[in-house]
């Protein structure tokens, strides 16, 4: 679960930078937020992401703890382009990674939070 400060600009990127699909959306009045599911297939066959927005809260700093999410891709360097293409930010050009030769790639959510592509070995 990511907490944003934005719903709608952040369900744009998950779904319009990154082509996943909105699952689901609820909103909780009493709680004073929405949970937003987003993925690239049905929840009950794929992992999904679980945004949620706190109605009162603007922005979050991402957590010292918290890494990146990691989606596997079939070519890195492509999907950096189409990132760039749907105005998304690229933070790490595709290319090895240090010390191995898996492609990797990271993009910026509009929150700062980090998606690293990780190019599908043939």
């Amino acid at each position: 679960m990511l907490r944003v400060g934005d719903l709608d600009r952040a369900i744009a990127f998950y779904t319009q930078v990154l082509g996943m699909r909105l699952l689901r959306r609820k909103d909780y009045p009493d709680g004073r937020f929405t949970n937003v599911f987003v993925g690239y297939g049905d929840e009950a066959n794929e992992a999904v992401v679980e945004l949620t927005h706190n109605w009162d809260t603007r922005s979050y700093e991402p957590g010292t703890g918290f890494g990146h999410l990691a989606v596997e891709v079939d070519d890195a360097y492509k999907a950096c382009e189409e990132v760039k293409k749907r105005g998304g930010k690229v933070a790490r050009e595709a290319g090895p990674m240090k010390h191995g030769t898996t492609v990797i790639a990271f993009v910026e959510d509009p929150d700062g939070y980090k998606i690293e592509f990780v190019q599908r070995k043939t």
